[in-house]
């Protein structure tokens, strides 16, 4: 169990949290959200201690140990990924580099035998006898190769340094489990492991995710953080969304009546007051209205973007038709005689782990690159946006964001544009920064502004999701169900593709393609059979 007691911590004049309180229990995943900035990764650093409070205290219960999911990709360079699953139990790997030791010593004495005895019933105890094959057991659930088991981690691929880390938190049954962002850069065979493994768990789990599939499926509880509080909700991701906007809309609702009385009491006192007879009830309705109190509404800190596609002319019949495409990259055949239709109405969802053929499919049909092989057929009224993985080619003159969206909107009114713009989060001053300095969420929102602005009726997004926070993603969710145009995406966002895709395209390691009219879940079960 960790307690918070009366947590604040300050950064010079800022303050991020202050008088916090709240308890996590053995038992339950606590899904840790909040606006950007709110400091969902910097509380993670107090639970561990990594960050010390300014104020207050971070108590956990005495003999527990506490697991963290380490960032540092490179930290193990000099290390096999099975030692490196062994050091999440730092106290049992510290064992094991001493009774090595001990063993390799030519002058035993007597006090080194005791010594060894000690080590050996508390190596027994940590079920050190099984963490070898335990950590290959973690290892081999995530999808980290067994050829790379006992090679260097600096020897091994990116992909695969991030899964070790992550059967490192998991190895050896920890009381408390702190997970930042433990999805990023997993695939999906590895995300059900996990979702699965995190369901069975006993123990105390907080996670930071932007994945809301994830949450959904995982979470037990949801710990929001807004304006330097954070205020525990049972339930899952969705069940907490629905549940603010409910109470948001109620509290709404129960002011406007308050407010109609109030005007009410108000247009009474005014009418009466100067009138004798009646002054002395206008002086008990003025009473009774300073009575009253709205409840205060305080807007939460998250801001949803406005996001809504508006094809300017509804497509053809006749949309898409790719016909034994083939390209080679590098020696390497990326596609492989790829063939299919796209109808109208179609929304395609790319999945599978061979991103490169995904992007440069999707680079083909926006012209970017060139195929070997094959035939690509537009329909006459198709006219294509296009959201780019990699959008750095977008961003590199030193023009204000107003100016920037200007080249794609037809009316040259900054007042309409800084409208539009503020629908995207970017009010005041902020419009006039210049696009080379935007964080990777602010360029993300320019792109999707661009995309609306050019309201076509042909969409093709590579990871739309990418560096959005769980605000931006959810309104980029419900603008796609709501576009009546075609599109083609891949992503890895779960309910992303579940909700918006009525046929799934696959691509094996060969380029070759798997194609299916059903959503994203059908899709999986019919991977499984």
């Amino acid at each position: 169990m960790i307690q918070v007691n009366d947590v604040t911590l300050r950064f010079g004049k800022r303050t991020l949290f202050e008088g916090v309180n709240i308890k996590f229990t053995k038992g339950n995943c606590y899904g840790l959200i909040g606006a950007n900035g709110a400091g969902k990764s910097t509380f993670l650093k107090l639970l561990s201690g990594e960050l010390e409070t300014t104020h207050g205290e971070i108590v956990i219960t005495p003999g527990e140990r506490l697991a963290v999911l380490k960032q540092d990709h490179y930290a193990y360079d000099d290390f096999t990924p099975v030692d490196t699953v062994i050091m999440g139990n730092s106290r049992l790997y510290e064992i094991m580099k001493e009774k090595e030791e001990m063993y390799s010593k030519t002058d035993f004495t007597d006090e080194d035998g005791i010594k060894l005895g000690e080590l050996e019933a508390e190596f027994a105890e940590l079920d050190g006898w099984s963490a070898e094959s335990d950590a290959c057991e973690l290892l081999n659930n995530l999808g980290v190769d067994e050829a790379n088991h006992y090679q260097l981690m600096k020897d091994i691929p990116n992909n695969q340094k991030v899964k070790v880390l992550l059967a490192q938190a998991l190895f050896g049954n920890p009381d408390i489990l702190l997970l930042d962002e433990p999805t990023n850069n997993l695939d999906i065979e590895a995300i059900n492991w996990l979702e699965e493994f995190l369901i069975d768990f006993e123990n105390t789990v907080i996670v930071v995710s932007h994945d809301r599939h994830f949450l959904n499926k995982v979470c037990t509880h949801i710990a929001d953080i807004d304006y330097g509080k954070i205020k525990l909700y049972i339930g899952n991701y969705d069940f907490w969304y629905e549940s603010s906007q409910l109470a948001l809309k109620q509290m709404k609702e129960q002011n406007r009546k308050k407010e109609e009385k109030i005007k009410e009491l108000q247009a009474f006192i005014q009418r009466f007051s100067a009138n004798a007879s009646k002054s002395k009830q206008a002086t008990s309705r003025k009473k009774m209205l300073e009575k009253i109190e709205l409840d205060e509404i305080v807007p939460s800190s998250r801001k949803y973007p406005f996001i809504e596609f508006k094809p300017s002319k509804e497509s053809g019949k006749q949309i898409l038709k790719v016909e034994k495409l083939s390209k080679t990259i590098d020696g390497k055949k990326v596609l492989d005689n790829v063939s299919f239709i796209v109808e109208k109405g179609d929304k395609i969802g790319f999945v599978g782990t061979n991103n490169i053929a995904k992007t440069t499919l999707f680079k083909i049909l926006m012209r970017e690159e060139k195929y070997d092989s094959g035939k690509i057929e537009w329909g006459s009224t198709i006219t294509t946006s296009y959201y780019p993985q990699d959008n750095t080619e977008y961003f590199k003159g030193n023009d204000s964001i107003v100016k920037w969206i200007g080249q794609y909107y037809n009316i040259d009114d900054e007042t309409v544009l800084r409208g539009f713009l503020g629908r995207m989060l970017f009010s005041g001053e902020e419009v006039f920064k210049t696009v080379d300095v935007l964080s990777g969420g602010e360029k993300a929102r320019c792109m999707l502004s661009k995309i609306m602005l050019e309201a076509n009726n042909f969409l093709i997004l590579d990871e739309p999701t990418n560096h959005l926070d769980l605000e931006s993603i959810t309104s980029l969710n419900n603008g796609l169900i709501r576009y009546n145009g075609e599109l083609l995406f891949a992503s890895h966002d779960h309910q992303l593709i579940e909700t918006i895709a009525n046929r799934i395209i696959e691509f094996d390691d060969n380029g070759k393609i798997i194609d299916k009219k059903c959503s994203y879940d059908e899709y999986l079960e019919f991977k499984k059979k």
